[in-house]
């Protein structure tokens, strides 16, 4: 019985493959913001042109060969524009008929654009991650596969608790981003039952952080910067604009682990994840780039398969479809994380793991063992839907 099953599966399979699917052509577009940035602190981080689109690459040769059988080709469009180019490069892909297009831009330019879009257009962003936008910022046409602040600091909460940690000193930088990851903070410190214990804010001068804050000045200014504060088990720090974080370990007048944006990181993706079947898919990735894969790449890579995945299960194009199944309890996709990724459907936030990296290798992944939850252990990650004042989604 179990064999005829096999055969009629695969027979049916093969009619689809012989042309009995019904075909469906799909366009897409990856959407680049490329804003002013300082250099970066290392020149390990400096960034590639291919940013992201590297690896929207990868995930078109991987919906083409599952469309291959089905009858679906796909199309991509990438674009990368300066902030004051946004909105008529924007407005030229509507024109064009794309409605499917993942963008990589910060909050107040990836909520404008979503408005200009409107309801016939479904938006995955990439990159911001504003708990706002899966709060009372949130729109319906827009899903987030980038984590939110607030999934990056529970990450480290529920490890910082699980290795009972829970005297936070909490270092934060001066600028509005690392303000808005400092509160992220406090917020998890709260529901984890973790205790700030001290607060200290580093002014960024600006400059050029590789030759204004070299190690010379900096083996100086951060041991004096942390000197008596209060008993800690561990320093948290709040730095998005990567102005101090990096010289933290080794610098502290206390020795004790560093967290947050240095020492262990929360992460999407490292270029060193190889659990759960991620090598194979990391030397894909190398052989077609010749570099290492970045977050900006696997989140955009993982917004391009949930569009490949939700055409395969649906076999349409049509937008309200694909974004009502991705939101239903249908929906999933491998990843390389262990578990399935799904979608949050009171505000479009995806639900994934998060991994903690110490720069060489996958020290722990969030949640952690104990953190328990009524639909999923990845709901105690980020805004639960009580505390999530959506209402874009109802």
């Amino acid at each position: 019985m179990k064999l005829l099953r096999i055969m009629l599966a695969f027979g049916m399979f093969s009619c689809l493959a012989a042309g009995q699917a019904l075909a469906v052509d799909v366009r897409a577009a990856v959407f680049r913001i490329d804003y002013p940035a300082l250099a970066p602190i290392s020149r390990y981080d400096l960034v590639p042109e291919d940013m992201g689109f590297a690896g929207a690459q990868l995930a078109q040769e991987d919906n083409a060969t599952t469309g291959a059988f089905l009858g679906h080709t796909y199309e991509l469009e990438t674009v990368a524009v300066a902030p004051e180019d946004a909105d008529a490069a924007f407005d030229a892909l509507l024109a064009g008929g794309q409605n499917l297009i993942i963008v990589m831009a910060r909050q107040d330019d990836l909520l404008r654009l979503a408005d200009r879009a409107g309801d016939g257009v479904l938006i995955l962003n990439a990159t911001a991650h504003d708990t706002a936008l899966r709060d009372d910022q949130c729109r319906a046409n827009l899903l987030h596969v980038a984590p939110s602040r607030a999934m990056l600091a529970d990450a480290v909460a529920q490890f910082a608790m699980w290795k009972k940690w829970p005297k936070w000193f909490l270092i934060s930088g001066s600028n509005p981003d690392d303000k808005l990851l400092a509160d992220a903070y406090r917020t998890s410190a709260r529901k984890f039952g973790a205790k700030i214990v001290e607060e200290r804010e580093f002014e960024d001068t600006g400059g050029s952080r590789r030759t204004d804050t070299g190690h010379v000045l900096v083996q100086k200014q951060i041991p004096v910067f942390t000197q008596d504060a209060r008993d800690h088990d561990v320093v948290i720090a709040a730095d998005e604009s990567d102005v101090f974080a990096p010289y933290l370990p080794f610098h502290l007048w206390t020795p004790r682990p560093t967290m947050g944006s240095a020492g262990l990181r929360p992460v999407t993706f490292h270029a060193a994840h190889e659990a759960w079947g991620a090598t194979q898919f990391q030397r894909r990735f190398e052989a077609l780039t010749g570099r290492y894969m970045r977050e900006e790449d696997y989140q955009v890579w993982l917004a391009l398969r949930v569009i490949g995945e939700a055409v395969t299960r649906t076999s349409t194009n049509e937008v309200a479809t694909l974004r009502n199944y991705v939101l239903s309890d249908q929906f999933e996709l491998a990843a390389f994380k262990g578990v399935a990724v799904t979608f949050r459907a009171w505000n479009g936030q995806m639900r994934q793991p998060i991994l903690l990296y110490d720069g060489r290798i996958t020290v722990s992944v969030s949640p952690q063992d104990g953190y328990l939850h009524q639909r999923s252990p990845l709901d105690s990650l980020g805004l639960d839907l009580p505390e999530s004042a959506c209402t874009a989604f109802d």
